[in-house]
This record gives C-alpha cells, structure tokens and sequence, in this order.
C-alpha cells in the first residue's frame, strides 16, 4: 500500500490549477464532468489486456473492489447513456461470475469472503434493476447471479453462534472466520432486500427482516441507528460475548448498504411506519456522523468524509473507496423513498462540488493514467482542492459523488422490477456448488418472465478462501 504521507507529498508536487467543470443546473456539465472521472477510473483497470483475467483490477486492490467498480459503471451507463464500458463491464460481470453461476471464480480461491462476493452479486443486482444488456442465452443472467448469491448465504447463516449471522469469512483457516460483520450480513440484507422488490417474493422479504432484526439483537445496529463494524465470536464457547468481542468503529459504507436496503423495504412494503423509522433514524445518524464543515462555505454546508481515518490521513486502500457506496446508497435511497431526497439532495451536491474541485491533479503514469489535471483526490473537506492520493478508490468516489446527482431528484424513475419492465431471467434453484440444507420458498408471484421455481435446496461452500477487508 503507497503510504499517505508519500501520496500526500506527489501531490504538493503535481497539482494542477485545473478542475473538472461541473454545474449542477446543466445535466450535460454532470455528464461530460462523469465522462472524464469514469475514462481516469478505467484506465486503472487491466482485465482486457492480452493474459489478463477479466474482472481482475492489477495490486495493490482486492477482487471485491473490482466488483465495485463495475457496479458503478452499470449505474454510469444507466444515468449517462454512455455504453463505452459496457463491453467492459459484461464481460467481468459473466467472466467472474463464473459459468456455475456462483460468483465463486477459481482465480479467487484464496481470496474470497461473503462480503468479497456481495460487492459483485450487488453489482448483478443493479444490472438486472436497471436492464443493462443481458448476457447471451448460454450464460448465467443478472437477476440469476444476485439469487444464486443470496442462496449461498441462506446456507451459511448460522443460528449455533450469535444466534444467527454470516461470518465475514467461509472457512475456519482464515483470519476473520470467527467475525460476525454488518458488511458480510449488510450485502445479505441489500440483496434480500432488493429481489424481494424484484420478484415480488415474500421468502426474500421475511430473510431480510431476520437479517435486520439480527443486527439489532446482537448490538450491531443500535437503538440510536448507528451500525457497528462487527462482533467476535468465542473461538472455544462460540458466543458472542457483547461488548468484549464488539468492535464499535463506524464506517460509511456499512451505514449506507443498511440504508438503502431499509429504503428498498419501506418501499415494498407501501411506505410501512416501522421501514420509515428505519430509514429516517439511519440517515439522521449517518449524516450527523460522516459529514462535515468544508472549509470553502461556497461548496455546501457539509460534506462527506470517513471520520475514522481521513482527519489523520492513514485510511488504507479499502477505506479510501467507502464514500463511493455510501454516495451510491444515498442516491438509491432518495430514488425508492422520495420523502428522503429534500435531505439527501443537497448533501450529495455538496460533495459533487467538493469532488470535482478535488479533480485537479496532474500525477504521472502509472499512478495515474487519465487526462492531465483531472486525477481526483480522496478528501473533499479541504479547500486546497486535490491532495494528492489518486487510486481507484479516490476515483470511483468521485465518480459517484457526481453522477448519482442525476438520480437523487424529485421524479426519477425508480429500478424496475419484474413487473414494471425488467427483462433479466431469474432461477430461484441457482446454486452453484450445493448441499442440501432444506430451505423453503414462499409462492412466486412474479410474472412469467422471471423464472418461476421453487428453492428445496440451497448452496454448499466450495472450495474457496476469503480474505476481504484487513482494516480491523
């Protein structure tokens, strides 16, 4: 990992007076300021190289992190209209979700968690939402890949430790197999979440509750809607002993993917009282807890920025691309409960402001490859502009921060559904690698166009690894 200090100091070397031109009245400025961000993005991505593996984003970043990525290129296209990435973008998608279905790729056998495969199976998700081209025939479909994926989740839950919850990791020989995570059990939630929308299947729906109401039993979501990163579990009594094995840091993006999923169920459920309370108390916490001053008043009252590590400057490789999902989960959220887009509105053109102001630097190949003078810093607080730390992650913050201005307005078209135009072919069987465990499906009530079925067995654990995020 490059550290802070020696990012910090290229950047005091290289900056650029220039910034991306953005004016949030016009929705070409958005467009063209979103088409320079997203060419910077790609051009750290090597999967299409001759010998490369698609999906793949080369070191220092991890294989969740690529899935990211192309989660917000799905989104990029369905906002922009720009198809520039879309070769891109399927090819990763179908190539790492493997010709099983599974999104268990051989190429990540000692490199994958629950929350490692969510990034992706969220990325299928948002394809099937929002009709990005759908694979040919012979290959698994969208809405395919994010059931096979919730499927595999079913049967790793766990009632003997914690009572419940998915461990951040699969198998007992690697580090963090006894942690219970919100982001492992947050990716389970958004996706439950989002297929119960979808297909408009009950059995999503009761998960995601069990789910949620998890979180909250354990601590991990507290009365006040602050979301814990996760708990121990004894290794010898497999309890979680409360505070003593609770870790207490707040981080953006499991704030977010909790918010978006309350806002997909409050939406399901006809603006339910219990899903508002959800979505309101999360989103005052979330913003009372990552947002703050910038220094130039001109740019918004408060912006985004990740409390725990930005003020000191030691937030490591994953932590500097939190903001993106937390800027894509509060757009999602203002598009499915609309009563939330007078707050969430102007917190999101804030930080499109201050991003693309931070898009001034001019960094040398290979740290960066895009335009001269629109390399995008990671802090958006600063009046300096950019700050020389260029990555994906800074990047695809970036990237969100402007394009999801396009979705977070009054009127925007929600994601489609089943029933309202999507066209992405489901199997509730999906499985992958399996073993029967006997879970139970509620009656399909979708239309024929997703694949109706029942689910009587669910998905085994294969021969994977995980290693996701090391930032405990």
């Amino acid at each position: 990992m490059r550290l802070p200090w020696v990012a910090a100091t290229l950047g005091v070397l290289a900056r650029s007076a220039a910034a991306i031109e953005l004016d949030l009245n016009s929705e070409d400025s958005i467009k063209d300021a979103a088409s320079t961000i997203a060419f910077g993005l790609v051009r750290y991505y090597t999967g299409n190289y001759t010998g490369d593996t698609p999906g793949n984003l080369p070191d220092p970043y991890f294989w969740w992190e690529a899935g990211a990525m192309f989660g917000a290129l799905v989104d990029y296209w369905a906002l922009t209209g720009d198809d520039s990435y879309n070769a891109i973008t399927q090819q990763a998608l179908t190539h790492q979700g493997t010709e099983k279905g599974d999104f268990m790729p051989t190429n990540q056998t000692r490199t994958l968690g629950n929350d490692d495969q969510g990034f992706w199976g969220m990325a299928a998700m948002s394809a099937a939402e929002n009709n990005f081209p759908n694979p040919p025939p012979d290959q698994p479909q969208w809405l395919a890949l994010a059931q096979s994926l919730f499927n595999q989740w079913a049967s790793r839950w766990e009632e003997e430790t914690c009572g419940g919850g998915l461990r951040w990791q699969i198998f007992t020989f690697n580090n963090g197999f006894n942690y219970k995570n919100s982001i492992s059990n947050g990716c389970f939630f958004n996706i439950a979440a989002r297929l119960a929308r979808y297909t408009g299947n009950q059995t999503y729906a009761d998960w995601a509750t069990r789910i949620w109401n998890w979180e909250e039993s354990i601590g991990l979501i507290t009365p006040e809607y602050a979301v814990r990163d996760g708990i121990g579990i004894e290794p010898l009594t497999g309890e979680c002993n409360g505070t003593k094995t609770m870790d207490f840091n707040q981080w953006t993006y499991n704030a977010g993917i909790f918010l978006h999923g309350a806002a997909v169920m409050y939406n399901l459920t006809n603006g339910s009282a219990e899903w508002r309370a959800r979505v309101d108390g999360l989103l005052n916490t979330t913003t009372a807890t990552f947002f703050t001053p910038h220094e130039d008043p001109s740019v918004g009252n408060i912006v985004m920025f990740e409390q725990l590590c930005e003020p000191s400057g030691f937030c490591n490789i994953d932590q500097r691309s939190f903001k993106g999902y937390l800027t894509r989960w509060l757009a999602g959220t203002a598009t499915v409960a609309p009563h939330t887009v007078p707050l969430i509105r102007p917190l999101l053109e804030a930080d499109a402001r201050a991003a693309a102001r931070a898009c001034s630097g001019s960094v040398p190949e290979p740290e960066f490859k895009g335009h001269p003078g629109t390399a995008c810093g990671f802090r958006w607080t600063t009046s300096a502009g950019f700050d020389g730390m260029v990555g994906v992650g800074e990047q695809m913050n970036a990237l969100s921060a402007v394009m999801y201005t396009l979705a977070a307005k009054p009127g925007a078209p929600e994601p489609l559904t089943a029933d309202t135009g999507g066209t992405s072919k489901g199997n509730y069987a999906a499985q992958g690698r399996t073993m029967e465990t006997g879970i139970g499906y509620a009656d399909i009530t979708v239309r024929d166009r997703v694949a109706a079925g029942f689910l009587t067995s669910a998905i085994g654990l294969g021969v994977v690894a995980g290693c996701a995020f090391v930032m405990m």
